[in-house]
């Protein structure tokens, strides 16, 4: 098994730009930025993906996601930013230790669009339901 490139920062910050940390989290910019002031915020505890984490570690790094993401926001004044956590190869994970990208947008930037797609196809049928069967498996109506 590899060693975890996060891990290595949580356990030694002087190996990355590091912006902020607590006894929680660790935020610093990336290796290769989308765009300027592109940050990560990771756990210090390693785990692969949000699904592995309890809900209490979800909470500290949701709280740490939004102060350096309102910290990034008074600083850079972006357009817009865009919050990415991917689990799983499919969803292009690539690091398999939990991490938030907050990436700072402004039209034009090199990033571009990504998501969705322009012609996304819709079933309204099968949409509704997936729906029931989602609140059929404990999920609440919104309705």
């Amino acid at each position: 098994m590899e060693p975890c490139p996060f891990c290595a920062v949580v356990a030694d910050p002087s190996r990355a730009r590091v912006v902020h940390e607590d006894a929680h989290t660790v935020a610093f910019f990336p290796l290769t930025p989308a765009t300027w002031g592109h940050t990560l915020v990771v756990p210090r505890a390693h785990s692969a993906d949000l699904w592995e984490m309890t809900a209490a570690q979800v909470r500290r790094l949701t709280d740490a996601v939004l102060r350096v993401g309102g910290t990034l926001r008074s600083v850079l004044a972006p357009e817009g930013m865009n919050i990415i956590n991917s689990a799983g190869r499919a969803a292009t994970q690539t690091v398999f230790h939990t991490h938030v990208h907050l990436v700072p947008r402004h039209s034009g930037d090199p990033m571009g669009d990504f998501w969705p797609p322009r012609e996304a196809p819709r079933d309204e049928a099968a949409l509704d339901g997936l729906a029931e069967r989602l609140r059929a498996a404990g999920l609440s109506s919104a309705r």
